[in-house]
Order: C-alpha cells, then sequence, then structure tokens
C-alpha cells in the first residue's frame, strides 16, 4: 500500500485549510459530552496547523440528522469543548456552505480555527453530491483528512472535497491509525495475539479470515464464542449465537489448525437465567464448563478461560484487541473483559485497541492510558484490518 502525504509533508502556512475532523461523539442525559477521544484525537493536527500558521476550517459530521437541520445534532458544544482543548477561541458558524461560512473564513487570519456545523444537515453530504463537495471546497485551498472513523464512507466531506483541491494530505491522527492498524499488524512483532469479541461472527468474518494469515495466537469471547461452541457440538441454551454461520465458524477452526495458529476458545462460561440489558441487571450467575443449560445464556468467559487468556496475552509482543469478553456494561458481567484489559495493559507489548465497544471496555476498566494505540474508528477500522480500500485515504496524495 502506498504511503499517503501527511500535514508535515506540506506547507500550509497562511492557506485556508479544510480539515475533516471526526466529532461524532456521545453525549450523556444532561448534553454534556461523555467520551472526548475523538476530539483530543484531532488536537495534534489542529495544533500543527495552528502552529504553521495556516487559516484552519474544521468540519466533521455528529449523530444521523438524516439531511436536514436538526439542532439536537448541532456542533455548538463541540466548539465550546474543543476551545478549552486548545486553549485558544474557536470560532462556530451555523451553517457549513453559503455566505455565513465565506463571511467567516474571509475574516480569518493565519493560525485562526473555525468550526462549521454539521455536514450532515446536507443530504448532499452522504450522496458525495459534487454540487455539495464543490460547495465545500470553495473556500479552501488545501483539504486535510482526519477522520479516520468515517474514511470508510465515500461522501462528500471524506471524499468529494479532495478531488476539487491540489493539496490533499492525512492529518496526524490518521497517520498514527494507518501505521498502527495497517504496518504493525503487516509486519507484527513477534507472538503476535489477536483478541476479538462482539456479538457477532458474520459481522468479523473476513477480519478472522485476514488475521488467522498474520497472527500466532486468537482469543475468541464475547457471544461470537457461542456460535463456536455451536461449531464443537456443544450446547448454548439461550446464549446470543448464530446456527447459520455454523459452518463458518468450523471454516475459522480448520483454517487456524492448518495455519498452526493457537485458535483459544472459552472453556468455561459466566451465565445468567435472566438478563435485563436496559436495566443493567442481571437476575442470578454461575460458572458452567461445557454445555450451557436451557433457560440460561452466556453472559462473560468464565474464571479458567480468564486465566488462559491472561498467560496467552503475558508473553505477547503485538496485541490487537477488536470487541470485549461479555456483557462488560453490566458489573455482574464485566470480570472477563477487564481482565483481559489488565493483562493487555500488564504486557509489554504493543498493544492496539480497534475502536468500537473495545474503546468503552478499556477506558471503563481504567487501562485507557496502558495501552500504545486506541483506535477511533469503529467500522472503519474493522473494514482496514480486513484489508479493504478506505475511500477516504484512497482519495489523499501519496508520497
Amino acid at each position: 500500500m502506498a504511503t499517503v502525504k501527511t500535514v508535515q509533508d506540506v506547507n500550509l502556512a497562511g492557506k485556508r485549510v479544510l480539515v475533516r475532523c471526526d466529532f461524532n461523539v456521545p453525549f450523556d442525559s444532561e448534553g454534556k459530552i461523555s467520551d472526548d477521544t475523538r476530539i483530543v484525537g484531532a488536537l495534534p493536527t489542529i495544533k500543527h496547523l495552528v502552529a504553521q500558521g495556516a487559516k484552519v476550517i474544521l468540519c466533521s459530521h455528529l449523530g444521523r440528522p438524516k439531511g436536514k437541520k436538526n439542532l439536537d445534532f448541532t456542533l455548538a458544544p463541540i466548539a465550546v469543548e474543543l476551545a478549552d482543548k486548545l486553549g485558544a477561541p474557536v470560532t462556530f458558524v451555523d451553517d457549513c456552505i453559503g455566505e455565513s461560512v465565506k463571511s467567516a473564513v474571509a475574516a480569518m487570519t493565519n493560525g485562526d480555527v473555525v468550526l462549521l456545523e454539521n455536514v450532515r444537515f446536507y443530504a448532499g453530504e452522504e450522496a458525495n453530491d459534487p454540487a455539495f463537495a464543490k460547495e465545500l471546497a470553495s473556500v479552501a485551498d488545501a483539504y486535510v483528512n482526519d477522520a479516520f472513523g468515517t474514511a470508510h464512507r465515500a461522501h462528500a466531506s471524506t471524499e468529494g472535497v479532495a478531488h476539487l483541491v491540489e493539496t490533499k494530505v492525512a492529518g496526524l491522527l490518521i497517520e498514527k491509525e494507518l501505521e498502527y492498524l495497517g504496518s504493525k499488524t503487516e509486519v507484527p512483532e513477534r507472538p503476535f495475539v489477536v483478541i476479538l469479541g462482539g456479538a457477532k461472527v458474520s459481522d468479523k468474518i473476513t477480519v478472522i479470515d485476514t488475521l488467522l494469515d498474520k497472527c500466532d495466537t486468537m482469543l475468541i469471547g464475547g457471544a461470537m464464542a457461542y456460535t463456536f461452541a455451536l461449531a464443537n457440538g456443544k450446547k448454548v441454551g439461550d446464549s446470543l449465537s448464530e446456527p447459520d454461520k455454523v459452518d463458518t465458524a468450523k471454516q475459522a477452526i480448520a483454517k487456524a489448525k492448518a495455519k498452526g495458529v493457537n485458535l483459544l476458545l472459552p472453556v468455561d462460561n459466566l451465565i445468567t437465567d435472566k438478563l435485563d440489558f436496559g436495566a443493567g441487571e442481571v437476575n442470578s450467575v454461575k460458572v458452567v464448563e461445557g454445555d450451557i443449560p436451557e433457560g440460561w445464556e452466556g453472559v462473560d468467559i468464565g474464571p479458567k478461560t480468564i486465566e488462559i487468556y491472561q498467560d496467552a496475552v503475558k508473553s505477547a509482543k503485538t496485541v490487537l484487541w477488536n470487541g470485549p469478553m461479555g456483557v462488560f456494561e453490566i458489573k455482574a458481567c464485566a470480570q472477563g473483559t477487564f481482565a483481559v484489559a489488565d493483562a493487555v495493559a500488564a504486557a509489554d507489548c504493543i498493544s492496539i485497541i480497534g475502536g468500537g465497544d473495545s474503546v468503552k471496555a478499556v477506558k471503563k476498566s481504567g487501562n485507557g492510558d496502558n495501552v500504545s494505540f486506541i483506535s477511533t474508528g469503529g467500522g472503519a477500522s474493522l473494514e482496514f484490518l480486513e484489508g479493504k480500500t478506505l475511500p477516504g485515504v484512497a482519495a489523499l496524495e501519496t508520497k
């Protein structure tokens, strides 16, 4: 894969630079930002451009306003948070195209930062409409994509704009994402241990297949593990599983054997006879080995599996983790996920957390600062690990 140019390869002093960030952050019930990972991730690129004396015009989406202006999804709170973190003013413009944007940009001096309103307030964004992309690009001399979380989407602000400006490079966050999810897993320091969890085998068929070509050991947890249990002839009770994907799981087991990959599956499970996810509660829990009885469902890996998985991680030199081991959002079912997080944090290795729920789990376990890299991409991380081309990256200049 060709190496993309980054902001470090070009001089953007005095230029109007449109930067696609990923400010699609979660909010709590009181309307406060509940996880600022993506905002923090954007800071190095913004600071670099400010220090260089560029006019920094930030754009992003937030949520799914479905092509209409909906102030439930305004980026105004992001501007406040961003100004606080930058220690400098951030001018918020209540539109992303049109006269108000042109006026705000015309008033900028070198080193100023402007944040435009949600690009998804226009249907042209997700449709990658050329006219909308042209409007976005009309205020820019250069384009920087630093939104890895949306790089797998060919939208106007992630792909269309790149074809309309001469200079189009990656930000420092995308550079880091490509390094950790790309080169550090392509040519990993060994032993290379992959930990995969989450709900569905079907979501991760391709990534399992791709990573079995690269890793030395693969650990399977989460509801995915119950589909693998079915493939091995075990009963899973009422556990979340995909009986129609049993053949896929069997193929993965066979491939691991043929490749000499140590594929580890749970030897025991924490189970419950009543899970109320909405209330964040389980009724009663117990540990079982082997079959899970009818009326019970698996909610976490058991203590023996925890020990085996921790041992596997101890000697690793590279760890890639995507997906929790159980229903970590509920305290009674979080032990497996948190124990694996502790092991990954304690290991003398390059540790890569591959987006989505894994990020929440690692942070909730208190290990957010003890891993090498936390990806800001959910679907983008998976697609990149699968070896797919990301349109938002493919549109940029290469070295």
